[in-house]
């Protein structure tokens, strides 16, 4: 497996499939490394030599902030709008929601699963 900017690549993909395994790389960055690097998007990503594996590298040193640094620089941000308690920064420490989606139903994925709450008792039960 090629090894860039310290993430294994998929040997059996493309080059333009497999950068996308980098996080902050997606389908458009990975055509845009690949015309930068000059290289063929199609070739497997097992066929790449040194020379090319390099120069992959060089491009995204120099052009783009991924891995490692993308991420630091994401939970900065969060911790700046949980700082200054702005909305979005409240919706951010609750685990709801940021971006306005409804919460009444759905939004399992942020506030985790359902937690029953003992309900009233019905009209029958209490005759």
């Amino acid at each position: 497996m090629p090894r860039i900017v310290g993430i294994d690549i998929p040997n059996d993909k493309p080059t333009r499939i497999a950068l996308r395994y980098i996080f902050g790389v997606g389908p458009t960055r990975a055509m845009e490394i690949c015309r930068k690097a000059d290289l063929d998007p199609e070739v497997k990503a097992s066929e790449l030599t040194e020379q090319q594996l390099s120069a992959i590298a060089s491009v995204l040193e120099s052009d783009f902030v991924v891995e490692g640094q993308l991420r630091r620089q994401v939970q900065q941000h969060i911790a700046r709008l949980r700082d200054i308690r702005c909305y979005r920064g409240l919706r951010h420490r609750r685990g709801l929601p940021v971006r306005g989606q409804r919460t009444k139903t759905n939004a399992r994925t942020r506030k985790g699963p359902k937690k029953t709450v003992a309900g009233k008792k019905s009209v029958k039960e209490m005759r």
